[in-house]
């Protein structure tokens, strides 16, 4: 199977597809890994909102998708970055997701996203503000049984002063949850106004309040994502934490030898690219229980190439990547995105994109993906 894909000049070459989609894999009950999928929304592409307002939710096909992430023994991550949380979706539409995954999946591996995003951190003035944000989402996220993921917090880094103010108020937002959460430490990569969480714009001291918090905490905490894109700073964190605290990489770009570890230690996952690479992730873990270290590199290190195009930079429009794969594979019926971020990449990334899923086995029906592909040549004028 064959089609005509452009340059970056327009002229247009016979691309032969190459790949065999991946092999069916289910992770059992007890892994080797933790793996989270952090999972994106579909948009209802027949709404009369206009892109920059209240987001319209295709409740149907993303449930559906929740579904399959769920039937490949995957855990997910609810109401994340993944889910255009703070670029699209609101708090109230993601308590809503949070509501309808928890329904509809009462017995899934289940972690949700509970943050202070319903603040306008422009209008904040004081940590009380923040604490009570946090323990607003928290308590109506717990109230329908929902276990937490403490999401980096804009408006805290608006109003604290220094690495005390974090540990006052994570100490206090954590002294209200029922179960062991886990945090999240978003780089700035992702979120230009998260820069200098924890209190520093240097590593070393903003991750010594990190651990502090853990430290002071550590009964409450399961573990802590880190999504610097820095293999380094994670695994020097990593051997850092207290017994029976993990850490989940979130790291995009080396996940397959962070999630290996090494002989001090592994990371488990909690990744926005194991939603398209989720059939790769069930299988390279599988795989890894059984021993099969190669065999789990060589389902995984091919898809790297993939996984650092669709988040290079601006890394904050990676969800654009994401859901172009999730329409490519059938998951949903249009190209189409919460506020219009489908149109925040180039074709020549789209074109990429294309060739790179083709040559690691993640197009799981290559007719459907050529037809697909070439519908947004056309709207492109190619």
């Amino acid at each position: 199977m064959k089609i005509a894909l452009p340059d970056t000049a327009g002229r247009r070459t016979d691309y032969v597809l190459t790949g065999t989609p991946i092999a069916a894999a289910t992770l059992g009950k007890d892994p080797a890994r933790v793996v989270y999928s952090a999972a994106h929304v579909v948009a209802d592409p027949f709404t009369a909102n206009d892109p920059s307002g209240r987001a319209t939710v295709d409740w149907a096909k993303t449930m559906e998708f929740r579904r399959y992430l769920a039937g490949l023994g995957l855990g997910i991550a609810e109401a994340m970055d993944t889910a255009q949380r703070g670029m699209g979706l609101d708090s109230p539409g993601a308590l809503e997701l949070i509501r309808r995954t928890r329904e509809e999946l009462p017995d899934a591996l289940v972690a949700n996203g509970c943050g202070t995003d319903h603040l306008d951190p422009a209008t904040v003035k004081s940590l009380d503000d923040v604490r009570r944000a946090y323990l607003e989402q928290a308590e109506a996220i717990q109230k329908l049984g929902g276990r937490l993921i403490l999401m980096a917090s804009r408006a805290l880094v608006r109003v604290a002063k220094g690495p005390e103010d974090y540990l006052k108020v994570y100490s206090d937002v954590l002294a209200a949850c029922d179960e062991p959460v886990i945090l999240h430490w978003l780089g700035d990569m992702f979120d230009p106004q998260l820069a200098n969480y924890w209190g520093d714009a240097a590593f070393e001291p903003a991750m010594q309040t990190a651990l502090a918090v853990i430290d002071a905490n550590a009964a409450k905490v399961d573990g802590i994502k880190i999504s610097l894109l820095d293999k380094e700073k994670e695994v020097v964190m990593r051997r850092r934490l207290p017994a029976g605290v993990k850490m989940y990489t979130g790291d995009d770009f080396n996940y397959p030898e962070l999630i290996e570890g090494d002989d001090a230690g592994f990371s488990h996952a909690l990744l926005g690219i194991f939603d398209p690479l989720a059939p790769a992730a069930a299988y390279a873990v599988e795989r890894l229980g059984e021993g099969d270290k190669a065999a789990f590199r060589a389902t995984l290190d091919p898809t790297v190439p993939l996984a650092r195009l669709i988040f290079r930079a601006p890394t904050q429009y990676y969800k654009t990547g994401v859901v172009f794969l999730a329409w490519l594979n059938g998951f949903q019926d249009h190209f189409v995105m919460l506020n219009g971020a489908q149109a925040m990449r180039p074709l020549p990334y789209f074109v990429e994109v294309f060739r790179l899923a083709d040559q690691c086995g993640l197009l799981r029906d290559p007719e459907v993906a050529v037809t697909r592909m070439k519908t947004l040549l056309a709207v492109h004028g190619a």
